[in-house]
This record gives structure tokens, C-alpha cells and sequence, in this order.
């Protein structure tokens, strides 16, 4: 049975290589390497595809999708392993998909790695894999992180779009719809379609995962929290929001949610880490289609979903390792949105803004700005908006500055920070 299973799979694998692949601004990292290539992502990001059609290019690779139930009831991994032998001719390299599924995966994929293989394995549960990662494999394996596509990637399924106003529509449709592979490539309808990954993720990767014993509390606290991106929250807000017994169960099903890369944080900015833990965060999605798919809403809300498709083009570099992200507020409630460490230094101040057509809020913008340059000595401050492009001079109470107004397709386009 075990072979039906692995030649099944093995026909999967080859299918998916004819199938038409959209180049990847993500490289893999580590392949050329003895040590272990780990590829993380959300589900339906494009990961295992990636991760087949780079292994694809190499002779003698083994592949194996743990998201097959039969594969998970089998006690003795070696059995798998014979099967991957016999039906792929002694691979000496070996392709394991969505291995989290697999218990002690990590004590396995050592195993494996000891006795020679070249190993590239693939996960969709970010803290499971650098938890398990830094135990078990320190040293001896690279990570690379694979998110939905990001607009640059769209646009390369668009190559005729050179005009700036067909590049901005087309960042207007990422905006509203997300960049899911599937929701582009197959034309599939990005609301109905997401709202059944999120369900499925959320069943699937967390409640029988974890044995949740409130399934329908987290529910509700993940579609609250989609509902409310770019806003504050703390787990005593939540946990009083939710009704939880406690905030260690607030705590917790946070957790789960970010580890299934539904949501993340964005902690307020401090030069004391103890403050950055226990102050407010924000909170965003991975991908904006889940917005348009879960939120709780009666109009589309530009704004919001502007601010969130930066906070994922940000949080994808410092996954990167390129950055850290923090959001900043000082004590008269005036607030940059996203505050771009580098090494120890601050060398960003990004607000982002959909429309500067009122005067106020564009004083807003540049006032909280121009404060928080001088607080943390940066010079580079950017405003990111629908269609205003200009860099302008601007003084507030005696604090100085320049200031790019930049809109978002041409600052999502970029090629570095």
C-alpha cells in the first residue's frame, strides 16, 4: 500500500512540473549546500510549489506530501522511507512536503541528514519549525520563507502592464483581493476561496492540531482580529473582548493563529525590551484577501487595507532577516505606523496614508513624523499614498525635514528599502 501511496504522489509531482510556474523573487536557500533547506509559509502560498519546481531541476529526488492521512498512521517512518526507495530508485535526495504533519519530524530529518541524504522539507507552522529548528537542527539548515505573491511577482504574470496607471490599477487589485497564487492563476473568486483556506486552516493546523477545547471562541477572535487590523490590542483586551478564563488563554490562541500565519504583531517601539513585551501591539494579516473574506464590514475600508498590504511587504523582509518592524506612539497619542530598525539604528519612518486630500490629516502625517525623526535622529521619512508622488520640505515648531510622499505601487515595486 505504502508504494501505491508514493508512486500516487510521485505522478502529483511530476504533473506539477509541467504545470506553468511563476518565477519567484524568493530564493531558495541552502539547496547547493549539505545542510538541511527548510522552506515556511502560509498554506496555498506557492511554497511546495516552489520548493518542487527549484528540486525539479535536480536528478534523483524522492518527493513525499504529509498531508496524506494514510502516510500519518504508519508507526515506523523506515517503512515510508523503503517505499521512497523502491518507487524512486534510491533518491539521494529527498523532498518532504507539509512535514510538520509528521511527529518528531525533526529527530527523523536529523536522522536522515546524518546518514547523507540532502534533505528539503517544507512547513506551514512557523513557530513549530524554528522551535524545532533551533532544537534539534542548530547549525545545520537553512530557512527560507515563502509568502503569497507579492506585487511584483503579480506583475510578472502581466508582463504588458508597463503603463504607470495600469501598474496602479493592478496594485489596486492586489490591495482588494490579496496575493493568493491560486486567486491569480486560476481566476479563482478570491472571497469564496479564502474564506474556505481560512476555515480549513483553522480546523486543520490549529484546532486538531492543539485539541482546542473553545473551536468556536477562536473562530470568533480570528475573524475579530481580521476585522480590526492596523489597530491596537493587548491580551487583556482581548481576553476580556473574547470572554476567555484567563490571559493565558488570550495569549495562547494568538499564538496559534500567528503560528498558522493568519495574523502577526507589530510591537510598539522601545529602547527597553521589557516595555516593547508588555506594550500595545498592532495587528495585521498575511494576506489582504482575508479581509475582503472574513471581516465583519459594510464598505471596504481603502485605508486599512493599504497600510496592511506595507505591513506584509515589511514583515516579508524582516522575515528576511533584512529588518525590524515596530509601530511607535509618543505621549500625546501621535503615532508612525511603522518604525524600520536596521542593526541598532532606526533608518526608516514610514506613514501610510490613502488620501492627502485633507489638509489636516496631512499636517497629521508630517507632524508625527517630523517628532519622531528627532526623537530617533532619522532622516528618512516616507508617506506612502494612493497617487501623490513628491518629495517635499517641511518644518514643524522648528523641527526640519524632507519627506517622500511615494504612492504604494511604485513603493511596493521597489527594489530595497
Amino acid at each position: 500500500m505504502l508504494q501505491e501511496i508514493i508512486s500516487g504522489q510521485k505522478a502529483e509531482f511530476e504533473r506539477r512540473l509541467l504545470e506553468k510556474y511563476v518565477t519567484r523573487k524568493t530564493v531558495l536557500k541552502g539547496l547547493d549546500t549539505d545542510l538541511i533547506s527548510v522552506v515556511i509559509g502560509p498554506r496555498r502560498a506557492g511554497k511546495s510549489f516552489f520548493a518542487i519546481h527549484i528540486a525539479g531541476l535536480k536528478n534523483g529526488v524522492g518527493y513525499v506530501n504529509f498531508d496524506e492521512e494514510r502516510l500519518l498512521k504508519v508507526e515506523n517512518f523506515d517503512e515510508i522511507l523503503s517505499a521512497v526507495r523502491a518507487v524512486y530508485s534510491n533518491p539521494g535526495t529527498l523532498l518532504f512536503d507539509e512535514i510538520q504533519n509528521v511527529k518528531q519530524w525533526e529527530i527523523i530529518v536529523n536522522r536522515l541528514h546524518r546518514d547523507g541524504y540532502k534533505l528539503l522539507v517544507t512547513g506551514s507552522n512557523s513557530h513549530l519549525l524554528s522551535s524545532d529548528l533551533a532544537t534539534h537542527l542548530t547549525g545545520r539548515h537553512f530557512s527560507t520563507y515563502v509568502f503569497p505573491f507579492s506585487l511584483p511577482e503579480i506583475n510578472g504574470l502581466f508582463p504588458s502592464s508597463d503603463q504607470p496607471s495600469d501598474r496602479q490599477q493592478l496594485c489596486f487589485e492586489y490591495v482588494m483581493k490579496g496575493g493568493f497564487p491560486e486567486v491569480w492563476v486560476k481566476n479563482y473568486d478570491h472571497v469564496q476561496y479564502l474564506s474556505t483556506l481560512f476555515d480549513s486552516i483553522i480546523l486543520k493546523d490549529i484546532v486538531k492540531r492543539y485539541h482546542v477545547r473553545y473551536p468556536n471562541a477562536l473562530t470568533d477572535l480570528a475573524q475579530t482580529l481580521i476585522t480590526n487590523i492596523t489597530g491596537e490590542f493587548s491580551y487583556n483586551a482581548i481576553q476580556k473582548m473574547a470572554n476567555f478564563n484567563s490571559v493565558h488563554t488570550a495569549t495562547k490562541y494568538m499564538g496559534y493563529l500567528e503560528e498558522a500565519f493568519l495574523i502577526f504583531e507589530v510591537p510598539l517601539f522601545s529602547y527597553k525590551v521589557s516595555e516593547q513585551r508588555k506594550g500595545s501591539k498592532k495587528i495585521y494579516c498575511y494576506d489582504n484577501g482575508y479581509f475582503q473574506a472574513k471581516a465583519f464590514r459594510f464598505s471596504p475600508n481603502i485605508g486599512k487595507l493599504f497600510e496592511n498590504a506595507v505591513a506584509i511587504d515589511l514583515k516579508r523582509r524582516e522575515f528576511d532577516g533584512e529588518l525590524k518592524l515596530f509601530y511607535y506612539k509618543n505621549p500625546k497619542m501621535e503615532e508612525v505606523d511603522f518604525v524600520v530598525q536596521q542593526e541598532m539604528k532606526i533608518t526608516h519612518l514610514i506613514q501610510v496614508c490613502y488620501s492627502l486630500a485633507e489638509p489636516k490629516v496631512k499636517d497629521r502625517e508630517i507632524r508625527s513624523l517630523l517628532k519622531a525623526s528627532v526623537e530617533f535622529q532619522c532622516k528618512r521619512m516616507i508617506v506612502v499614498t494612493n497617487d501623490y508622488g513628491q518629495t517635499e520640505q517641511h518644518s514643524w515648531f522648528g523641527n526640519t525635514g524632507e519627506i517622500e510622499f511615494i504612492p504604494l505601487w511604485k513603493w511596493l515595486e521597489r527594489e530595497t528599502q
